[in-house]
């Protein structure tokens, strides 16, 4: 479509780069057609403003005490979805922040939580640096950016061009990065890695930003994938900035696989991923929050599990976490 057109390569760039955006540049399966497309958002649309589905997972209690006392020992929090809260060398680190109640540009329509934050924004420690994967709605909430600025004014690192959005917001303590680069705060360096999916928050602003994954390093070394679909980049993150004590990778909205196959990983392709980076343990993020795809709500966990048994994983490696729960890494 033209709206999703960034232009043609830039001489000199990187191979991502467009003249009005960014491309992925991994060969990936071919689109599903318009009409399928179609019909599939209107049809999640309709189902997720009108007749929500529901699910009930467990949510372990955490009132955060013990996350605001905590002075050095490093733990990861599984907020819900994306949001992670990264402990680490004294540092508190939050991954694509979302507590709002829908992942939407309008409040009355749209993806609703089916599982509540399983930490309550005000238990939060002190937050210091939050980066953000790309600009899609159930990974970059105005309203929660919004308080964090306001309330913790941490340091917002994002994808090349997320800048000017935060800006427009008044926020600017901001600092944009490509794939590849890196910075240095409070004794962390967190790293732009690549990731295979797109950008947009409306029909006119689609791949104008870029889209990424991270990598947080100090005496641990953690992957937070961000949105991705499996390709083989996972195994130059892994040879460049690994081995990594922890990867929290993506497992759900993979059906209809015409459509999710092209910018998410199935659960047994986050295992793949999670195998390439060469990670001691994985948390898999993504799913049982907010209801993006035809796949049942409760489902992507399973055939985790059954492909984690099936690769002789345990679970002492791959971690299904409850909404909520902290675990030292």
């Amino acid at each position: 479509m033209a709206c999703a057109r960034v232009g043609n390569p830039v001489p000199g760039a990187p191979a991502h780069h467009r003249e009005q955006g960014f491309a992925n540049v991994n060969p990936s399966h071919p689109p599903a057609g318009g009409w399928f497309r179609t019909r599939f958002f209107v049809a999640r649309i309709w189902s997720t403003t009108f007749n929500p589905r529901k699910v009930s997972l467990p949510v372990a209690v955490n009132d955060g005490a013990r996350l605001r006392d905590n002075q050095a020992a490093a733990t990861v929090t599984w907020v819900g979805h994306s949001t992670l809260l990264v402990q680490l060398d004294g540092v508190n680190v939050l991954t694509d922040p979302h507590w709002s109640p829908r992942a939407s540009p309008v409040s009355f329509g749209g993806p609703g939580r089916v599982t509540p934050p399983g930490l309550r924004f005000d238990d939060l420690p002190a937050i210091h640096v939050v980066v953000i994967s790309h600009d899609h709605y159930d990974h970059l909430d105005v309203e929660t950016v919004k308080r964090l600025a306001a309330t913790h004014r941490p340091r917002f690192l994002v994808p090349l061009g997320l800048k000017a959005w935060f800006a427009g917001l008044g926020i600017d303590d901001v600092e944009e990065l490509d794939w590849w680069q890196a910075a240095s705060l409070r004794g962390l360096t967190f790293t732009c890695v690549p990731a295979q999916h797109f950008s947009g928050r409306t029909l006119w602003d689609r791949n104008r930003r870029l889209w990424s994954g991270w990598t947080i390093a100090g005496s641990r070394r953690l992957y937070f994938a961000g949105d991705t679909a499996y390709y083989g980049v996972f195994k130059d993150i892994g040879a460049r900035l690994g081995p990594f004590d922890l990867a929290a990778i993506p497992i759900g909205a993979y059906l209809p696989p015409e459509i999710m196959r092209l910018s998410h990983t199935t659960p047994e392709e986050a295992l793949q991923a999670f195998e390439d980076v060469a990670a001691k343990a994985f948390v898999p993020i993504h799913w049982g929050t907010f209801d993006l795809a035809d796949e049942p709500l409760a489902e992507p966990p399973k055939r985790l599990v059954a492909e984690a048994q099936r690769r002789g994983l345990g679970a002492d490696r791959v971690w299904i976490f409850k909404h909520g729960e902290t675990r030292r890494w």
